[in-house]
């Protein structure tokens, strides 16, 4: 009975200690795709601040992820898609604020 007590232990120790890793790389993937998707709509130019933001977070993520820092790595990750998402919606409503872009005729 002790031998199953300590192997339940030891898989819930490594269930655990996979959860870091594995939340933190979904994490990252996400501030990957938001991040595309606001330099898609332009953010760069209409939502710098924002886009700054999310850059610096993704960075500074990765970094913690390379220092097996899984807990800050998530945190800076959460705050990156926050930035980036926030880079995507400034830069869609600043491009339906300018209108058409010149040279271009409506449809």
């Amino acid at each position: 009975m002790r031998e199953v007590r300590r192997l339940a232990g030891v898989v819930a120790l490594l269930a655990l200690a996979g959860c870091g890793p594995v939340q933190s790389t979904g994490l990252l993937m996400d501030a990957d795709v938001m991040l595309e998707a606001a330099r898609t709509a332009q953010a760069e130019r209409l939502a710098p601040y924002e886009w700054t933001a999310a850059q610096l977070y993704l960075h500074k993520s990765r970094e913690e992820v390379g220092y097996s820092e899984y807990e800050q790595a998530v945190g800076y990750a959460k705050k990156a898609v926050d930035f980036a998402t926030r880079a995507r919606d400034a830069a869609v409503r600043g491009a339906r604020r300018a209108g058409p872009a010149t040279g271009e005729r409506p449809e």
